[in-house]
């Protein structure tokens, strides 16, 4: 493709300098992946400016160099205000506007995004309708299920993806949106036909200035205001959590403003385009009746907890906006399986429960423990912790409710990246009651597999034990990205494996 055409098919403002006839035979802002007819874009970064690389990408042969100044190498240029701005249009006119070709749903919020995507696809799979998944367990193309590195990927690998998943034969695609991601504008250039709001809780702090930043943020799905992209995001159906402060919030100003249809949901009951009511769960589920315009239905799904109530009305809400039968979505549901690494049950034969989730936020967290208390006959034991170099206002908040709500908290290393895992630790344990922690029900074990250990040795019959901050993760993250493998589920099976041979 010429890049002439391209920029014309972009419609991006740009000023050009140099032979635009040039052909361009891939896009890159790594100059790792750079070859002969590659645009290249500098993209300024955080800790390192792309255009220190350009001259590398040109000696790798890069035919063009999307830039914020003039660097003169010996290549057309094209100048823009912001070359990661620059990406998503130009990569989905490279792609041929790939998302024109999907119904693409878009869910978004601090909680519940993975297991409403999970479920979105599999309500639609369901319907005959074959759909592709990116979120932050994995990508599904055609079918095909693949390892991801982020939420929501760069713009450039984003349209790329979603020209696969077309010619792979897939009629929609579901993705998880994450706030970074909208400001930093991957998710540009996206035609999406649906746009979910599951809710909003304190996370991402280091990154936004504050909740009405992070807020702000998330709002850009639904309104395009505050840094719009080429291709207006605007239009399609929103599907808002109007239980939620900030879902009510949004559903107001979305039915006073021109952004397209709305379907609201309601997971405690209230008034709402489909609401829950009658919610009752215990280990193997969750049950209740959905109020909706096709009529009262019974849902049971396998996943328990009130949170997974939200994430299943949630998906039924993008049925209803679908134009899906809606009974045979809410009966799909029971068939729906467990999403990894959310509150997924490790059973190795032992005589207490054991749940692993990503739940790392004080909401999450406080929710995960609620559930499992109503599910438990005797004690909740939970481990958990907090990341390194990301919110450290949540670290206390998560240590209050941690320790509130179970009868035996440890408190140990998630992520620490690049800060010392025992001085994140005393920021958490600021935030309990000493007296808990004089008294034993909160224990320090800054080892996480010692910690999962020492929960395990100490659960009884009938107890419950919560893992909780990683989920489906299978590294933990240390200093200078160093990296090392970790899975909570693999820990977990191999300690209960030792303890019953220990027993024997």
């Amino acid at each position: 493709m010429r890049l002439e055409d391209l920029l014309r098919d972009s419609a991006l403002a740009a000023e050009v300098r140099g032979d635009t006839s040039v052909e361009i035979s891939d896009l890159a802002y790594d100059s790792r992946h750079v070859g002969p007819g590659t645009l290249f874009f500098c993209v300024t970064g955080l800790s390192r400016d792309g255009h220190e690389f350009a001259g590398g990408a040109v000696e790798a042969g890069a035919a063009a160099l999307v830039v914020e100044r003039p660097l003169e190498l010996g290549v057309p240029e094209v100048q823009v205000a912001e070359a990661r701005a620059a990406m998503a249009p130009l990569a989905a006119a490279f792609w041929g506007d790939p998302t024109e070709d999907l119904t693409v749903i878009g869910v978004t919020g601090t909680n519940g995004k993975t297991t409403t995507a999970f479920l979105v696809r599999h309500l639609l799979e369901d319907a005959g309708r074959r759909c592709g998944l990116l979120g932050t367990i994995q990508r599904v193309v055609g079918g095909e299920v693949e390892e991801v590195e982020r939420t929501t990927p760069e713009a450039i690998d984003l349209q790329a993806t979603f020209r696969r998943m077309a010619e792979a034969g897939d009629e929609a695609c579901v993705l998880e949106v994450s706030s970074h991601a909208l400001v930093l504008h991957r998710a540009d250039a996206i035609r999406f036909d649906l746009k979910v709001f599951t809710n909003l809780t304190q996370d991402h702090l280091d990154f936004h200035e504050g909740m009405e930043d992070y807020f702000a943020a998330k709002r850009l799905l639904f309104t395009a205001e505050g840094g719009a992209p080429t291709i207006e995001l605007e239009g399609g159906v929103s599907v808002v959590n109007v239980d939620d402060p900030y879902g009510r919030r949004l559903a107001e100003e979305l039915a006073e403003g021109p952004s397209g249809d709305r379907v609201t949901f309601s997971p405690g009951g209230g008034e709402a385009d489909l609401s829950a009511r009658e919610v009752a769960f215990d280990a193997g589920g969750s049950t209740f009746t959905c109020l909706s315009p096709a009529g009262a239905l019974e849902v049971r799904t396998p996943l328990p907890g009130d949170f997974n109530v939200a994430n299943a009305l949630a998906a039924l809400a993008v049925a209803q906006a679908l134009g899906l039968d809606l009974r045979r979505a809410g009966a799909a549901l029971a068939s729906a399986g467990q999403v990894p690494g959310r509150f997924e049950s490790i059973d190795e034969g032992q005589p207490f429960a054991v749940l692993v989730d990503y739940a790392h936020t004080p909401e999450a967290l406080q929710n995960v423990l609620e559930a499992a208390r109503r599910i438990t006959q005797r004690r909740v034991i939970s481990v958990f912790g907090a990341g390194g170099d990301r919110d450290r206002e949540k670290r206390p908040l998560m240590g209050r409710a941690g320790a509130e709500l179970s009868d035996l908290a440890i408190v140990t290393s998630d992520n620490p990246r690049s800060e010392q895992p025992e001085a994140i630790i005393e920021e958490i344990v600021a935030g309990i009651d000493s007296a808990l922690v004089g008294e034993g029900q909160v224990v320090v074990e800054p080892d996480r597999r010692a910690a999962i250990a020492r929960a395990l040795e100490a659960a009884e019959r009938d107890d419950t034990v919560v893992i909780a901050g990683k989920g489906h993760e299978q590294g933990q993250e240390f200093e200078r990205g160093r990296k090392i493998p970790f899975d909570d589920r693999d820990v977990a099976r191999e300690e209960l494996r030792r303890l019953t041979a220990a027993a024997r």
